[in-house]
This record gives C-alpha cells, structure tokens and sequence, in this order.
C-alpha cells in the first residue's frame, strides 16, 4: 500500500513539473501582438493567442500589430507647381496588416528593427511621396484643400505601404508655411474683400437705417396730416348736415305753399274740368260716328280691290306666266348653242394641235435630212482635200513654204510689238564688228529671220536650195499641153524624205 501510495505521489511530482515544463514553454500575445514563430516547421504567425514553443528547435519573436503614429514634416522645403518653397508638416497613423501574408512580409522588414528605425524608414517613404505630390500642386491647393492632399497622399503610398505589409490607416496635414509671406498675402484678398463686404453691409444697414427713420417721420406726418384732413372733414360734414337741415325745412315749407296753392288751384278749375269733360264726351261720340262712316267706306274699297286684283290675275299674271315659259325656252336653246359652240372649239383645238405635232414631226425630219446632207457633203469635200494632199508635188510644198515664211517670221517679231518701252544702254561695237544700240536689235532680229531655212532644213531633211533649183524643171513640166496643163509622172522630181520628225500635213488648212 505504502508503496503504490509513492507511486502515486511520484507520478503527480511528474505531472507536475511536466505542466510546469510545458507552461515554461507556452508563449502568449494579446489581440495587438503578433507572434512569429520560426524554426522546426516553418515559420507561423499566431495573433491574440499562443503556442508551445519547443527550445533548441523552435524559436518566436513578438512584433506590435499596434497604431504608428508620427509626424511627417521634411527638413528641406518643397517645392510646388508655382516654384515657390512651402513647409508641409502633417501627422501619419500606419499599422501592420492583421493578415498574415502582410505580417510575414513586416516581420521581414522590421522584426529586428526599433521603433525608432521602423517609424524612420517609414517617414523617409513618406516624405518621399510628399515631395513628388506637393510638386504637382498649388500653394493654393494644399491650403484650400488639405483633404484633396491627404486622399492623393493615402492613394499614393498605398503601393509602398502594401509591399512593407503595412497599411496607412489617416494621414493629415497640420501646417503649411513659407518663408516668403505668400500664404500670408495669399489671404489678403480675401480679407479684404471680407472687410469690403463688412463695410458694404454696414453702409447698407446705415442706409436703411436712414431709410426706416425718414419713412417713420413720413409716415408720422401722413398720420398728423390725415388727422388734419379728418378734422377738416368732420368740420365741413357738420357744416353740410346743418346747411341740409336748413335746406329741409326750406324744402318742406315750400312744398307746404305748393299744396295749398295747388288744392286752391283745383277747387278753381273744378268747374273748367268738368265742362271740358262734357266737350269731350260729346266729341266722343262725334269721333265713333265718324268711325262707323269710315268702315263702311274700307268696306267698299276692299271690295273694289278684289275686283281689280281678278282683273290682273286675268290679264297681267297669265300673260306674264306666258312670257315667262318664252324666256325659259330661249334660254335652253341659248345653253344649247354655248354647248355645241364649246364641243366645236375643243374638238378644233384638238385637230390644231395635231396637225402642229404632224408639222413639227415633218420638220424635224427635213432638218435631220439637211444636216445628214451637209455632213455627208464635208466629209466628201475632206475627201477631196485629203486626196488633193496626197497628190501634192514639188511645187505644192514650195509654194507652202514660201507663203508660210511671212507668217514664220511675223510670229519671230510679235513679242516686239508687246514692249511698251524699250531702254538701250549702248558702249559701241561689239567685239563681232556687229551693230550697237537699236541696230543690234534689228541685227538680232535679221539673224533670227536667216535661221528659219536652217530651222526647216533640220525639221524635214530637205535643203530649200534643192528646192529653189527645181523651180525650172517644174515650170517646164506645167506648161499647157492640149489646153490643159499637167505634169508627166516620169519628169516628176523626188524629194527625199527625213528620217525623222517627218512634219504632218493638217486636211483643215
């Protein structure tokens, strides 16, 4: 018994220090912490928890998961957009990523780092990104719109941030100042204005100041004068009612005198009235006597107008009916006759303009015959032409070139005629014995005309002195034989052809 009791003891004694053993091992980190394990098993990362860290094969590490506060403000002026130098402090809140990808990637950047290393390497980032947006910007942007800058800031490092596995959580300009006094002058307007509109305002409230209290003393004299004039009617109200009283009872006393005189009046015409009754009374009757005299005589009249209105309806009426149907009946024949004469007119018209499209036909044709005729008479005079070059001899081409010389040497002089005016600026002879002065322009002119033969003779190959030679033989062979002249073909003279730039004969000539 003494002896399983030892071994019970002995066992918990083991139990024990096992669980001490283990405990001793057990390392642990709060919700802000994480624990980088490295060694047997790779590298683990375990936040707000623990794990059993075995020694000499297993070994951890602790890196804060905590809020980096710190203030970013460069040393060295920057530069903005304008080229003026501004000193931008601002205030930076950065912690490490709670994935853990991103806490790998900050233990390798930081696990044997200080704070004080860590915030450092991080400012120098974020100075760097400062610098670039501040560069891109306004003085008046970064004063007026701090938010602007602090969202291009966050959006800016994001990419850094994220590589560090680090994240910023706010970033927040405190201060912008510089050494030159523009953001200081940059509100003067501003606060000008703002004492401008303050002054404005005040003016205006003056003013209507000033316009409350001159309407208060109108109004107050409208009111004194309003009482004046109610008095003055109240006044001239009593006034008229006692002048109407005065006129009411003149009023009554005359009408008082009115009906007594009016009832004496009637008591001394009572008499007249009734006698002028009595006239008419009897006129009256008088008036129903002479009525009854007038009806019978109506009557007769009446009667006398039916008589005659018989006799018309015999005489009048019946031949009027009469001469009516006469009207009528010439008045259908005369439509009639309008119808006949306009179905003549139309059909007229009808015939007209045939027989114009028929003329109009038979002149287009005679037209076409006359222009098929004129045209087939040139093309046959061309015909003729055409066979009439064919048969050009010597003389032929002797006699062109003769005529045609005048017209050669006309077109060398045109240009001549077209100068207005012409200076001449002479020192003597030309080094040729030549003329000077107006004589080499004729002599020039002289030279250019001697050229035209040669100008020929290179064109056709033919030497005009040949030409000029053969006139005789040509005159001889053109004298008349029988009462015609004609040359015989072996005494024709050949002309030898150029080999090339052979000049073509124009039919129209």
């Amino acid at each position: 018994m003494a002896a399983v009791l030892v071994i019970v003891v002995g066992l918990a004694l083991v139990l024990v220090f096992v669980l001490a053993l283990v405990a001793t091992m057990f390392r642990k980190v709060g919700p802000n912490q994480a624990l980088i394990v490295y060694g047997f098993g790779g590298t683990r990362v375990v936040v707000g928890g623990g794990k059993v860290i075995w020694p000499m094969v297993q070994q951890s590490r602790e890196l804060s998961l905590e809020l980096m506060s710190f203030d970013v403000a460069p040393t060295q002026d920057l530069y903005t957009s304008q080229g003026v130098a501004v000193n931008v402090e601002a205030v930076a809140q950065i912690k490490v990523k709670s994935d853990e990808v991103s806490i790998q990637t900050a233990a390798e950047q930081f696990l044997n780092k200080e704070p004080v290393q860590r915030e450092g390497l991080i400012r120098l980032v974020m100075e760097g990104h400062l610098r670039g947006i501040v560069g891109q910007l306004t003085i008046e942007n970064i004063v007026k719109e701090p938010e602007m800058v602090a969202d291009r800031m966050r959006a800016t490092v994001a990419d850094d941030m994220s590589k560090m596995g680090l994240e910023v959580i706010s970033f927040t300009i405190k201060e912008v100042r510089d050494n030159n006094d523009y953001i200081l002058n940059m509100g003067r307007p501003d606060v000008a204005a703002v004492k401008r509109q303050a002054d404005i305002a005040t003016a205006e409230a003056e003013r209507d100041t000033a316009i409350k209290r001159a309407q208060a003393m109108r109004e107050s004299r409208v009111a004194e004068s309003v009482a004046d004039q109610e008095r003055v009617i109240a006044e001239t109200a009593s006034q008229t009612r006692q002048a109407e009283a005065m006129r009411d009872l003149e009023v009554k006393r005359a009408e008082y005198g009115l009906t007594v005189k009016a009832q004496q009046a009637q008591a001394d015409k009572a008499y007249e009235i009734q006698t002028n009754v009595e006239q008419q009374r009897v006129i009256s009757e008088l008036v129903k006597i002479e009525q009854v005299k007038k009806h019978g005589e109506i009557a007769v009249q009446e009667a006398e107008i039916l008589r005659r209105e018989k006799e018309l309806i015999a005489t009048v009426l019946r031949a009027a009916e009469i001469e009516k149907k006469r009207i009528e009946t010439l008045a259908d024949a005369e439509r009639q006759k309008q119808v006949l004469q306009a179905t003549g007119q139309a059909e007229a018209v009808r015939l007209e303009g045939q027989a114009q499209a028929e003329i109009t036909r038979v002149r287009g044709i005679a037209e076409a015959e006359i222009i098929k005729a004129k045209g087939q008479a040139e093309a046959d005079a061309m015909t003729v032409k055409a066979g009439a070059y064919q048969e050009y001899n010597q003389a032929a081409i002797i006699d062109k070139l003769l005529t045609g010389l005048p017209e050669v040497v006309r077109a060398m002089a045109e240009p001549l005629t077209k100068l207005d005016k012409i200076t001449v600026v002479s020192t003597g002879s030309d080094a040729n014995g030549g003329g000077a002065g107006v004589n080499k322009i004729t002599a020039d002119l002289s030279t250019m005309i001697a050229q035209v033969p040669a100008l020929f003779e290179s064109l056709t190959g033919v030497k005009i002195g040949d030409l000029m030679n053969q006139v005789p033989a040509i005159k001889e062979a053109s004298q008349p034989h029988n009462g015609r002249s004609e040359v015989h073909p072996r005494e024709t003279i050949e002309v030898p052809s150029a080999p090339v730039n052979k000049p073509e004969v124009n039919p129209e000539q």
